[in-house]
């Protein structure tokens, strides 16, 4: 797929999706590209705000199949990852899969599960696979977890391990929607005299699957590369944080950076899709120490700080020159 081929079907997936969503342009964008990029999302935002319907609408406008596990602390493993039961016919154990096996799960209220399931879904979220007793299942492809926290209400709630957190390749907020939006949403409902909204298909699952693949043909230049790699420097170097982004940070902005550079039909990466991306695909990975924390500090204030002192290489107007080597004698 090219890059025009791809611009072309990201605006019509747009389209589709804001047939159901009212509005949120920037958190449907941001999703849009994360799941470009093949990756996990973390939703951290109040209840009511539309992330149940954003996640299901992107499902049916890709062609995917969907799933909602809503998490609750007496979850086990085998209810997410389905298990061994018995089959009377054959007299014998046969594997019956868990809502795992699916294209898009929708991980409600994440942080309510107990230890064993996010080890579970982790596993799942790492190695596309699901283990019951010995036997180890692939999942289907694409396999893209949403997961939502609600980040007011603790009680009750597992807070998620920092390795499971990492493995999420962005982390965003949906919002409240502005005041014209709203009144959208309230006349849309009118006219539809049903509470149910379905957004049509727009592409399929093999569609989507190249539209991934065609990520990894976007070019990057060393000098934006480079840039990635200082920026998440400099989230380490920063005296407010205990731990800064990881080589997974700046492996998921480079991903991330390519799938928003393809989606604006481009073959190539520049600095503006780095600096768009820079925070949701880092802040989360960013462990602040506690007396700026304390202060109010998070990790979005320490990624700006970064965006704002590490030097910018100068644009280029096409993908990057052949090397030296690569010219032909």
């Amino acid at each position: 797929m090219n890059p025009a081929e791809a611009r072309a079907l990201a605006d019509r997936i747009r389209q589709s999706v804001r047939t159901a969503v009212v509005g949120r342009n920037q958190a449907v964008e941001t999703i849009l590209t994360g799941l470009v990029a093949d990756g996990h999302l973390l939703i951290e935002d109040l209840p009511g705000l539309g992330k149940t319907l954003i996640a299901r609408s992107f499902a049916l406008a890709l062609g995917l199949g969907f799933q909602r596990i809503q998490f609750t602390a007496d979850l086990l493993p085998h209810d997410i990852t389905g298990g061994e039961v018995l089959d009377a016919t054959k007299a014998s154990f046969v594997f019956r899969p868990g809502p795992l096996f699916t294209n898009v799960l929708l991980a409600d209220e994440i942080n309510r599960a107990p230890p064993k399931v996010q080890s579970a879904l982790l596993e799942a979220m790492q190695e596309y696979q699901v283990t019951s007793e010995r036997t180890t299942y692939a999942l289907p492809r694409p396999f893209l977890v949403l997961a939502t926290e609600n980040p007011l209400e603790l009680e009750g709630t597992y807070p998620l391990p920092e390795a499971q957190v990492d493995r999420f390749l962005l982390r965003l907020k949906v919002g409240y929607p502005e005041i014209e939006e709203e009144r959208a949403i309230l006349a849309r409902r009118r006219a539809r005299t049903d509470d149910r909204v379905d957004a049509p298909q727009a592409a399929d699952a093999a569609t989507f699957r190249a539209l991934q693949l065609a990520v990894e043909s976007v070019e990057i230049d060393p000098s934006v590369a480079s840039y990635i790699v200082e920026l998440v420097r400099a989230t380490r170097d920063d005296a407010r944080s205990e731990v800064g982004a990881s080589p997974r940070g700046s492996l998921a902005l480079q991903k991330l950076a390519r799938a928003r550079a393809l989606l604006a039909g481009r073959d190539f990466v520049v600095p503006d899709d780095v600096k768009a991306l820079a925070e949701p695909a880092l802040s989360h990975r960013i462990v602040v120490r506690p007396e700026p924390w304390i202060r109010g500090v998070r990790g979005e204030a320490i990624v700006k700080t970064a965006l704002e002192r590490t030097p910018v290489p100068k644009a280029r107007a096409g993908p990057p020159a052949p090397s030296a080597a690569a010219k032909p004698f």
